[in-house]
């Protein structure tokens, strides 16, 4: 079962995904794709830890997620993979000009999706919905998360979007 979670910032995505992921039964791992490279987000990654608390292993992976995913193996019945949107932000600046190199990241994801037996919950922001950006890098950041949300959305048994904290199904 693979179930994908868009919506805006702080649309509450993060609180539904990992509601979704308690209501499942057995071992549950979050994936996380933030990095702190400041105090602000060393406290917000800190609160998010705190939230979860000991009911879920934690595993931070900013770039390689098709290798974290094939790393768990069957130890899980459950991953929450969160977010895409900070992955995208990882992988243009790790390979800013290099589209090849990420496309064969996110291709490389894809395959291991296939090699999952448990329920695997993605979320990401929604950013086809705002203003064209005004620079270059913007553009084709908000072009190649949108790419991304379409092809894991297509790849999803449920979708679900959310506005101000209410979920709506899309799909499934």
């Amino acid at each position: 079962m693979i179930i994908f979670v868009t919506g805006g910032a702080r649309s509450g995505k993060s609180d539904f995904a990992q509601d979704l992921a308690e209501q499942k039964k057995g071992k549950r791992l979050f994936v996380a794709t933030a990095q702190a490279f400041d105090r602000e987000m060393e406290v917000r990654i800190q609160k998010h830890r705190e939230k979860r608390g000991d009911r879920w292993d934690t595993l931070e992976e900013p770039i390689a997620l098709g290798n974290a995913l094939r790393s768990v193996g069957d130890a899980y019945e459950t991953v929450l993979i969160d977010c895409f949107t900070l992955w995208m932000s990882n992988l243009l600046m790790s390979f800013p000009e290099q589209s090849e190199r990420r496309g064969e990241i996110i291709d490389d994801f894809f395959s291991s999706i296939d090699d999952f037996r448990g329920t695997l919950i993605v979320t990401s922001n929604e950013v086809g919905q705002g203003i064209v950006p005004d620079n270059k890098l913007a553009r084709i950041y908000r072009d190649q998360l949108g790419f991304l949300n379409q092809r894991m959305a297509k790849r999803s048994d449920q979708v679900y979007v959310l506005f101000s904290g209410i979920p709506v199904t899309i799909k499934g």
